[in-house]
């Protein structure tokens, strides 16, 4: 059977209940840009985009590993990206899915390919932070940002599967999805990997990478990603991980958050994993200057000023304990919510 391209749409493609061809969805297209609410017009030019004659789509990195850019993403390596997560998550044709991410970024944008490529019957909402809010749907396969599997805690029990992506899940959240009768995943993944390109299930340590994709690491122990079907190109990190074995690895943390403290190298995702669920508001650690130790580790909260009980600590190794607690009104995030670390640890007087 010949592979699907970036020509077709699944005749099982429903969107809102609707049979949709690719001229129904251009029609849909013009409908969404001329009159169609705010988080509807992206939809209707990325439609447009889709099923223009280039090969390729343009698109904005998120900023969180750098200055925003615009690339471009070949089409048919978007199609391959739905496939390898079908294949993963063992979508079939018909299966119900909710789509709630914003389209102007690449997670939102890859649920309308799988929907296209899958044969998926798709509910579409606005991509708000409740987005299962008065909905008792049963669906078998949704994809949210934390912020959202937070506030659908009651609903997603009618829901099979999940993914959850865009920043980390933290460990409170971990715990109430894995109370629930779902299977639920974290995703890795960026814009250049058409998204994610490993999930880990909610409860397990590892991430096991999708079909056709294969890992190594560099001399950093950053992942190093080999995806011929998503990228020409292979793929360098700057995630430190553990591998496990050429399917499976453990991520550690981002190599150029790496706090050297008086030659004693911290990694400050681990100890924000050891903190979380003990800190009210958002915080993460990072280095400040030292004359002793070159730099100190500083421990960072958003909000006013509150007491800390030292017990927080008690989980922390020696030298993973802050120096110092700094209390900042306002992070500053990524369009996409994520903490610009070092802008914000920029704001330290």
């Amino acid at each position: 059977m010949n592979s699907p391209t970036y020509h077709n749409v699944h005749n099982n493609f429903k969107l809102d209940g609707f049979h949709l061809n690719r001229e129904d969805l251009c029609r849909v297209a013009y409908s969404f840009i001329k009159e169609g609410e705010d988080f509807e017009k992206p939809v209707g030019h990325f439609l447009l985009d889709w099923f223009d004659d280039r090969d390729y789509i343009e698109m904005k990195t998120s900023g969180t590993t750098g200055k925003p850019k615009t690339i471009r993403v070949d089409k048919q390596a978007m199609v391959n990206s739905a496939l390898a997560t079908g294949d993963f998550f063992d979508l079939a044709p018909g299966n119900k899915a909710l789509q709630c991410l914003p389209v102007k970024y690449i997670a939102g944008k890859m649920m309308f390919v799988r929907g296209f490529i899958l044969g998926l019957d798709m509910d579409f909402v606005a991509p708000n932070a409740n987005p299962l809010y008065n909905n008792d749907t049963s669906y078998d396969f949704v994809a949210m940002v934390p912020l959202q599997a937070q506030n659908s805690l009651k609903q997603l029990r009618n829901v099979k599967k999940m993914i959850v992506g865009g920043v980390a899940l933290n460990k409170s959240l971990e715990k109430q999805l894995s109370k629930l009768p779902l299977d639920a995943y974290e995703t890795y993944g960026m814009t250049e990997t058409i998204t994610h390109i490993a999930a880990r299930k909610v409860g397990e340590k590892a991430f096991t990478v999708l079909p056709g994709v294969t890992i190594s690491y560099d001399q950093n122990n950053c992942l190093v990603i080999h995806a011929p079907r998503i990228s020409d190109e292979i793929i360098k990190t700057n995630d430190i991980v553990e591998l496990v074995n050429e399917n499976q690895f453990i991520f550690m943390g981002r190599f150029d958050n790496v706090i050297n403290s008086g030659g004693i190298k911290l990694i400050p995702e681990q100890i924000e994993q050891k903190l979380s669920g003990k800190i009210n508001g958002r915080f993460f650690v990072t280095g400040q200057p030292d004359e002793k130790l070159g730099e100190k580790l500083v421990l960072v909260i958003e909000g006013e000023e509150q007491p800390i009980d030292t017990a927080i600590y008690e989980a922390l190794d020696k030298y993973e304990k802050p120096k110092e607690v700094i209390f900042l009104k306002r992070f500053i995030d990524t369009e996409t919510g994520k903490i610009m670390r070092k802008e914000t640890a920029k704001q330290i007087g």
